[in-house]
């Protein structure tokens, strides 16, 4: 099993690079909501869902939870204007999903705007909302966000479940990227994004078991190190985590000195804002695999002592 104050170590430098790019979080309130106002607000979700995992895991530092607290802070009050932005892109474009999945996180985490819970509770009774067409494994995805909202699922979890490729078990050869990136996030909606590893059927888990170990060597060759971080988080959401030590030691020498996570290969060059943009996923990916992973590894050690 892998050190895990090298896995831990990840996840610190990870958070430190976040903290010092927050102005990356950004919003372009003035652009022609044709070509993706809300686009710019997937970045503040993502980090809102990930520190929120940070949070419920209980293994980061004093710093990275402090870091993370005031991340939110900034983001929600200054970025996101205490909400009032994702309700302006609620009405921008009424049957989007995205200022719902954005607001939840924060929602679970003590910040409120009953408004986009209104409008939430609205749209979720519309026949446009639960055909509104989207990958299965995003549908899976915005059927476990209205659970945890307190909404009954349209569809439900078990229906939308069954039209994602990860529940049909195929071939596993067929993985390619954006099917691998389906997989991962099918696993984290099963979960509840690591939380509980019992919510993965018997079958996936099994099916994940035989196969994460050549996905994760396959794009670890590849150094996809985006890629690589989610199938890390996978592995820790499994009822038997490998923390496989090369693919560890791999991720972990990939990170930058100042803690950013180059999303394939090498670190890009340019614009600081164009730089933020294409590495700040897989930063994420490393704090959130990190202190799965932290997790999991203690309490194995736990068990075993």
């Amino acid at each position: 099993m892998t050190d895990t104050r090298l896995i831990h170590n990840v996840g610190v430098g990870a958070m430190e690079w976040l903290w010092a790019h927050r102005d990356g979080f950004r919003l372009e309130p003035d652009v022609d909501p044709e070509v993706g106002f809300l686009e710019r607000f997937k970045p503040i979700g993502e980090l809102a869902m990930i520190c929120g995992v940070l949070f419920r895991e209980g293994v980061a530092g004093s710093r990275q939870a402090q870091l993370a607290r005031r991340l939110l802070d900034r983001t929600w009050r200054e970025t996101l204007d205490g909400g009032r932005m994702l309700v302006r892109g609620q009405r921008i474009e009424p049957l989007s999903p995205i200022p719902f999945e954005v607001y939840l996180p924060y929602r679970e985490l003590g910040y409120s705007q009953p408004e986009i819970e209104r409008s939430a509770a609205l749209l979720q009774r519309l026949d446009g909302w639960e055909v509104f067409e989207t990958t299965p494994t995003r549908r899976l995805g915005l059927s476990a966000f209205q659970r945890r909202l307190g909404l009954t699922p349209r569809p439900p979890e078990s229906e939308a479940l069954r039209g994602t490729w990860l529940a049909r078990t195929p071939e596993p050869w067929m993985v390619e990227g954006r099917i691998a990136y389906d997989i991962t996030h099918c696993v984290f909606h099963l979960t509840d994004w690591g939380e509980k590893p019992e919510g993965l059927p018997d079958d996936i888990a099994d099916y994940l078991e035989t196969w994460l170990p050549a996905w994760i060597d396959d794009w670890l060759d590849l150094e996809r190190w985006d890629l690589l971080g989610e199938l890390l988080v996978v592995d820790a959401c499994l009822p038997r985590p490998t923390l496989d030590e090369r693919a560890w030691k791999a991720f972990a020498a990939a990170q930058q000195p100042d803690g950013a996570m180059p999303a394939i290969r090498e670190m890009p060059e340019g614009d600081p804002d164009d730089v933020f943009d294409v590495v700040y996923h897989s930063t994420l990916v490393a704090a959130f695999a990190s202190v799965l992973a932290t997790s999991r590894a203690l309490s194995e050690l736990a068990r075993a002592s």
